[in-house]
């Protein structure tokens, strides 16, 4: 009798662990997949990624607890890092068409500022970006972003 009752439990384990897989779907392993941020070199250039290629994984790792975003236009306007995640979320997988430059102006064993330069077809975005050591891993602190 103890044998088929865990028999039954473990069929019951293994169906329940199925259909929780199942109902995760591969766009929540994605969602989950733990981005390299060893370098302040590799999390600039998931910076970019996400920016400007749609790349959405590893989007919450990114950023700062403190991130914010300026966006110096007409109106200046400032977003919160769960306003930026939510925005670049949406924009999983849509490509810009324009051509990313990426410039190191201060760099340190702890701290990274770097120029991202989007040259569109009719005008030039250009992000001031910086990053810094956050225990083992870098992040993105802070971005001002400026058109012209």
């Amino acid at each position: 009798m103890k044998t088929l009752v865990k028999t039954f439990a473990a069929a019951a384990l293994i169906a329940v662990s199925t259909f929780a897989m199942a109902a995760e779907g591969p766009e929540a392993k994605a969602a989950k997949a733990n981005i390299n941020l060893s370098t302040a070199d590799f999390a600039l250039e998931h910076y970019v990624a996400v920016t400007t290629e749609g790349e959405s994984a590893g989007v919450e790792q990114l950023f700062a607890a403190d991130f914010n975003q300026k966006i110096q236009a007409a109106n200046v306007q400032s977003n919160s890092r769960s306003e930026v995640v939510k925005s670049l979320k949406k924009q999983k997988g849509e490509k810009l068409n324009c051509k990313v430059s990426t410039a190191i102006i201060e760099e340190s064993a702890d701290y990274m500022v770097a120029k991202v330069t989007l040259k569109f077809e009719n005008f030039t975005k250009t992000d001031l970006v910086t990053l810094e050591r956050v225990g083992n891993d870098w992040k993105v602190s802070k971005s001002i972003n400026s058109y012209k």
